[in-house]
């Protein structure tokens, strides 16, 4: 994978620069463990699936003419492919969830991709992506199966490597896992030492009860406000790797996600969504003093309702 993970180093260059790393000081409580936030919220779209959407497309488009390219997402993956199609000048058909981020959803429709909702959650919308990607012959670029989305991910990890050499811990939100597993590969390429901490929603702990098990288990539901990691289907392969990858997983509650989206907004001025803030709310939780601390804010693609929960709390 380090091959594709240099790959996407060199062709992101040109898309965008890297990202900040800032100390966070209302989160360092002492000289034993210095947080910093890794902020993706800048990148176009606000988030950081824009990495793995333009790489993967990309990287298709040099192995096969693409005519169509489909995905499915409760959001900002939709707006990341849908991004990387409009750029690219192919059409795009987004599959999301019925009753999507409103937010998400119009920064999806205001890049031109075609939107089709269906189904309760990001597993239903999928299913109905890959039937419709199938019989049409379009790109599915699915960002939990594909090699070459988490390879974008990755230079999250070479940017953090490269801007705090001595990092400890890295702590990532995990959805699809794709993030976490770019990360941890390419962080660990590069410094070996670093440990790899994943954060889950406590609504939505599919991967977390999957690594702890080894073998995948499912959810029924996974009702959150952190849309960004709202899976209740892990793949087999995903599993694998982030056993192998991942030296821990923490699960947050709701409060404690609305907590720490109003902590970053009020002492950091950050603003992030619930995914984006999962590793502050862990960290909130459960403070280490371990050195240097990298938290990954992943997404501020915040929904109004959410925003106004926050507002009035």
């Amino acid at each position: 994978m380090w091959t594709a993970i240099e790959e996407a180093r060199a062709f992101l260059r040109d898309a965008f620069a890297s990202t900040p790393l800032v100390p966070a000081p209302s989160l360092t409580a002492d000289n034993s463990a210095w947080v910093y936030l890794k902020v993706e919220t800048g990148l176009p779209t606000g988030s950081f699936k824009i990495r793995g959407a333009l790489f993967a497309l990309h990287a298709e488009t040099v192995r096969r003419p693409v005519k169509e390219v489909v995905a499915a997402s409760t959001g900002n993956h939709g707006a990341a492919v849908a991004y990387a199609s409009r750029k690219a000048g192919i059409p795009a058909a987004i599959f999301l969830p019925q009753r999507p981020n409103a937010v998400k959803r119009a920064r999806i429709a205001e890049l031109g991709a075609r939107i089709v909702e269906v189904g309760p959650d990001i597993s239903a919308a999928l299913d109905e992506a890959r039937r419709y990607a199938g019989e049409t012959g379009a790109f599915m670029l699915d960002d939990s199966t594909s090699a070459d989305v988490p390879a974008g991910a990755a230079t999250i990890g070479c940017e953090i490597v490269e801007q705090l050499p001595d990092v400890s811990e890295i702590w990532v939100p995990i959805g699809d896992t794709a993030l976490i597993r770019g990360v941890a590969t390419a962080a660990k390429h590069l410094q070996p030492s670093v440990r790899i901490v994943g954060v889950q929603a406590s609504n939505a702990p599919a991967y977390s009860l999957s690594w702890r098990k080894g073998d995948v288990v499912t959810t029924e539901t996974c009702a959150t406000i952190a849309d960004g990691l709202a899976t209740r289907t892990p793949a087999l392969e995903n599993v694998r790797a982030i056993r192998e990858l991942v030296d821990d997983v923490r699960l947050v509650s709701e409060a404690q996600l609305l907590g720490a989206i109003r902590h970053l907004l009020k002492n950091e001025k950050v603003l992030a969504e619930p995914a984006g803030a999962a590793t502050t709310a862990a960290w909130l939780a459960q403070p280490a003093n371990i050195g240097n601390v990298a938290l990954v804010v992943s997404g501020g693609n915040i929904a109004e309702d959410v925003m106004s929960e926050v507002s009035g709390g």
